[in-house]
């Protein structure tokens, strides 16, 4: 299937989202759509999909003209959409998410379970997928849920897939059997939009690249005819001179000890100091415990075993709201549930740590919210038409910007920081490594948990690497390389 969009504008309201895009998708082909969070990518791709409709230019599908009314339709014409955010039914099994609405039926209605699971076990034997059909999808893992997603366009025939950042959750492992998947299906002739922050996958297993900024489609290229400073630039339009700030790593006295911290089977006997002033990264291969650790710290799961101190004294954090008042801040990796109140304002979800900054007896000095919540957002640059417009409306970059500045208006002198650019394009990450370089300096002890191994090399003064659940080392500033990282990672020495 040939895909073609001219012109393509929508607005919403006053927020003019596209100005003018084209995009043009063959057969076979994995095109790279690139664009900072905001450039309007999501947007152009529900529009292809018929969730939305263009306000100007045209869609061609195989070079006739069509306008898709919903995304069932597109569906039904062999176009799907896995979203980063994939919508499946958790409590019923992989076989009925497979068949949700498609499900193969005698003339009396009654559901024909064998003849499914023959249809399905065909796709699953092709992409190599290894998963029971009686299991429910709570019970698998993202990358898990990602296979059976892409199982489900085969069996609805696709020749156009979509994937919005595919690999955001994935282990190393599932990533590789991912694009070995994509590459079985370019042989098929799909076609694949391929919609991703992460620039080295883009190299890897794109064959062409079309890059967005502001609503508009900059340029389209062959991936091994452009470069990774030639994307950056015109994502952003102008140069990144140095990714990572140089980060000055004058650490202070010790302000968190965590000694011998035990929950099994997530982690056991983690002892660690951090110091004011530093950067502290955490590593290690996904389900090390890392995340597991950090909920232990802040009070959302509880240990079996050990203690945590805060300038000497110990602490009993029993909740979230426990380790708060102690200015302990968690930005959690999943933003959208544990991090943000989606559905309420921008403002209610900056300022609802800090409510005793600006209230009098239980009453709220709302114009001192306000200002309280300017200072924040203009500080962060977080791009937003109105402080009261609701957080769902943001680009991801944008509301991790807003839960930064949560927990910065909360005074944290201590910030957790669990995949802080994880879904963020190039310029938001630059502007969040510049704000935690700006807090380091100010004094603020920061424990960083990241997968990606540059990021942690770039901005750490130190590293500690977990695996299987214990520290198996620390690396400082002058040791630290990928190479030493996931060794330690893997069970090395």
């Amino acid at each position: 299937m040939q895909v073609e969009l001219r012109g393509i504008t929508k607005a919403f309201g006053a927020n003019q989202v596209l100005k003018g895009v084209d995009l043009k998708l063959e057969p076979g082909e994995v095109h790279a759509l690139m664009g900072e969070n905001g450039a309007g990518k999501s947007t152009l791709m529900n529009i292809l999909t018929g969730l939305h409709k263009q306000d100007d230019g045209t869609v061609y599908i195989n070079g006739e003209q069509k306008q898709y009314a919903n995304p069932k339709e597109a569906e039904e014409n062999g176009i799907s959409f896995i979203h980063q955010e994939m919508i499946t039914w958790p409590d019923m099994t992989v076989l009925e998410n497979l068949f949700m609405g498609k499900e193969i039926k005698n003339k009396i209605g009654w559901v024909l379970t064998k003849e499914m699971k023959k249809e399905a076990e065909k796709v699953f034997n092709e992409l190599g997928i290894d998963i029971s059909f009686d299991r429910t999808m709570r019970t698998l893992s993202v990358g898990q849920q990602q296979l059976v997603e892409i199982a489900k366009t085969l069996l609805n025939d696709a020749e156009v897939i979509i994937m919005d950042e595919p690999t955001a959750a994935l282990t190393d492992r599932e990533i590789k059997l991912l694009f070995k998947i994509i590459r079985q299906l370019q042989e098929k002739n799909v076609a694949l939009v391929y919609i991703s922050h992460r620039m080295e996958e883009i190299f890897e297993i794109s064959d062409r690249v079309t890059v967005m900024r502001d609503g508009v489609s900059i340029s389209t290229k062959a991936t091994k005819d452009t470069t990774y400073d030639e994307i950056v630039r015109q994502m952003v339009g102008r140069e990144l001179e140095d990714y990572y700030p140089e980060m000055t790593h004058d650490k202070g006295e010790v302000v968190l000890e965590v000694k011998n911290l035990t929950h099994l089977p997530h982690y056991e006997n983690i002892s660690f100091k951090l110091h004011s002033g530093e950067i502290l990264g955490f590593s290690g291969l996904m389900g090390a415990g890392r995340t597991e650790i950090m909920r232990g710290i802040f009070g959302i799961d509880s240990f079996e075993e050990g203690e945590i101190l805060l300038e000497g004294d110990k602490l009993d954090i029993k909740t979230p709201h426990d380790a708060v008042k102690k200015g302990i801040g968690f930005l959690t990796e999943n933003r959208k549930e544990e991090g943000l109140i989606l559905d309420f304002p921008v403002k209610d979800n900056i300022s609802m740590t800090a409510f005793e900054e600006f209230s009098n007896k239980g009453w709220i000095d709302t114009k001192e919210e306000k200002e309280f919540v300017d200072l924040l957002v203009k500080r962060l640059t977080v791009k937003t038409a109105s402080i009261d417009l609701s957080v769902s409306a943001l680009s991801g970059g944008n509301q991790q910007k807003v839960v930064l500045a949560k927990w910065i208006g909360a005074g944290s002198r201590i910030l957790i920081l669990d995949e802080p650019t994880r879904g963020v394009d190039v310029g938001a990450k630059r502007e969040i490594y510049n704000l935690m370089k700006e807090l380091a300096e100010r004094g603020v002890a920061i424990i960083m948990v990241s997968s990606d191994l540059p990021e942690i090399i770039g901005v750490s003064s130190r590293v500690l690497v977990v695996h299987e659940g214990s520290i198996a080392g620390e690396l400082h500033r002058d040791e630290l390389s990928e190479e030493r990282i996931m060794t330690l990672a893997t069970g090395g020495e």
